[in-house]
């Protein structure tokens, strides 16, 4: 709370916040009183905390990229917390996890069971190089701390490099090697030692300062200062365990080309292990079955979560290098469901819809013509200083002014409830980018539909 005017503070971070006059009006709006008493309700059980409760509203259907409120009103939904890569609801995934059910429900962590042991190897499968030994858990915050622990173990230290503005998961693990205000507070506590962050690629914002050229970033003048600051990091701190990153920022941002091939060669000359954060861009989000096959770089130690359950059931997986196998006498997870057939089965099933309906070329595909579709609004608009994306990512960086690129987070919050108005739900990023999560099975007039709902938003603003 702000103490000079007695407002909320708003931390501008990776979603919107809840806490806006915008989003005061819109929860103004809700007068349906089935909708009113659930999130009354809601609220009075939950805790509130930023970004989710009080909620936007009360949704009674979700299937394929739309979703439903109790009123009957429809939102494509360009957010979907990014679980939704096949779609809400796939009948083929609902019908495996009943077949599931009625087989096998559960397995006691000490036994193994088919699905289990099937995903694993799925994963092995797809994941790029040699990447093969895998960790289950339900969510992506555990499967991070499993691989903090794991590079722990293996290099005999404890210290990482990450990026500031960066998420990585609630826990206190997955805080501290993330960088952003809303989950470290000072009110939280000390997090864990020996988290350094260096700030991250940006090029449409260089934290080095570096100008681009005529709307592109100048590679020759920066010479990829950031991957260099990370380079730096390491060899002064002599004994880092791991560096961690989304190969793409989920903001979002591209990595300037010949990043992460910088960063892999400086983590093999230190010693330090290369940890990918795929849990929001991995399983063809970008176009590649992982985003990190765009720079041909393989990690030590790759983390895929969320849409791996399909949108329905929670899990997530650590997949690392063979090498890195040499902990069978401690404990890195050992959670109660870490090969639950149920959840097995449905992250399985996902992976095969995605491969049997050819959702990574659609995603690539698609993905382009937004991109294009986008630009071409940029050249409309001045309000949009940049468009940024890859695949099924895509950002509007709002600005005040073309040449100063101050962030405009007061207008991308009016559009985005202009766009919620009209049956469109994405979330904002950094307070000022709107931020674009279709699923894997958006279609190019599904693309149509929404950016002029966009446009239409952002034109008021003219």
């Amino acid at each position: 709370m702000n103490e000079t005017t007695g407002t909320p503070v708003i931390y501008e971070g990776e979603s919107d916040s809840n806490l806006s006059p915008n989003r005061r009006n819109w929860q103004a709006s809700q007068t349906d009183p089935e909708i009113q008493r659930l999130l009354d309700d809601d609220e009075k059980y939950y805790l509130r905390q930023s970004v989710s409760t009080p909620c936007l509203s009360a949704i009674k259907k979700a299937e394929g990229l739309w979703i439903e409120d109790m009123s009957g009103n429809r939102f494509m939904d360009f957010h979907g917390n990014s679980v939704h890569h096949i779609g809400y609801g796939h009948p083929r995934l609902i019908a495996a996890i009943k077949d599931q059910l009625d087989d096998l429900s559960f397995s006691p962590r000490r036994f193994t069971c088919d699905p289990a042991v099937d995903l694993a190897r799925k994963l092995a499968e797809i994941t790029p190089g040699d990447l093969g030994k895998t960790l289950l858990a339900t969510g992506g915050s555990d499967a991070i701390e499993m691989a903090l622990k794991l590079a722990r173990i293996n290099t005999g230290r404890h210290k990482t490099v990450s990026f500031w503005d960066s998420f990585h998961g609630a826990g206190f693990g997955g805080t501290s090697i993330g960088g952003e205000a809303l989950f470290r507070s000072d009110r939280v506590g000390p997090l864990l030692p020996g988290t350094e962050h260096v700030p991250p690629f940006s090029c449409y914002r260089c934290p080095y300062g570096h100008e681009d050229r005529d709307g592109q970033p100048n590679y020759e003048l920066c010479g990829l200062a950031c991957a260099n600051m990370v380079k730096y990091v390491l060899e002064k701190e002599g004994d880092v365990a791991a560096v961690i990153a989304e190969p793409v920022r989920a903001l979002p941002y591209i990595p300037p080309p010949g990043f992460w091939k910088s960063v892999r060669d400086a983590c093999n000359a230190h010693g330090a292990l290369l940890i990918f954060d795929e849990i929001p861009n991995g399983l063809g989000r970008t176009g590649r079955m992982f985003s990190c096959e765009h720079f041909d770089v393989v990690p030590d130690i790759l983390v895929a979560g969320k849409s791996l359950g399909g949108g329905i059931l929670p899990i997530a997986a650590m997949i690392a290098h063979p090498d890195l196998d040499v902990a069978h006498e401690l404990a890195i997870g050992h959670y109660t469901h870490e090969k639950n057939p149920v959840t097995c089965r449905a992250a399985l099933t996902t992976i095969q819809i995605i491969e049997d309906e050819g959702l990574v070329e659609n995603a690539a595909i698609v993905g382009a013509y937004a991109l294009e579709r986008l630009h071409a609004m940029k050249d409309r608009h001045t309000i949009i200083g940049d468009v940024r994306g890859l695949g099924m990512i895509m950002g509007l960086d709002l600005v005040k002014g073309a040449d100063t690129r101050e962030p405009n987070s007061a207008a991308a919050d009016r559009v985005l409830y202009r766009c919620l108005e009209n049956g469109l739900s994405f979330k904002t990023s950094m307070g000022n980018v709107l931020t674009l999560y279709p699923p894997l099975i958006t279609t190019k007039n599904d693309i149509d539909h929404a950016f002029d709902i966009i446009e239409a938003a952002i034109a008021e603003e003219s």
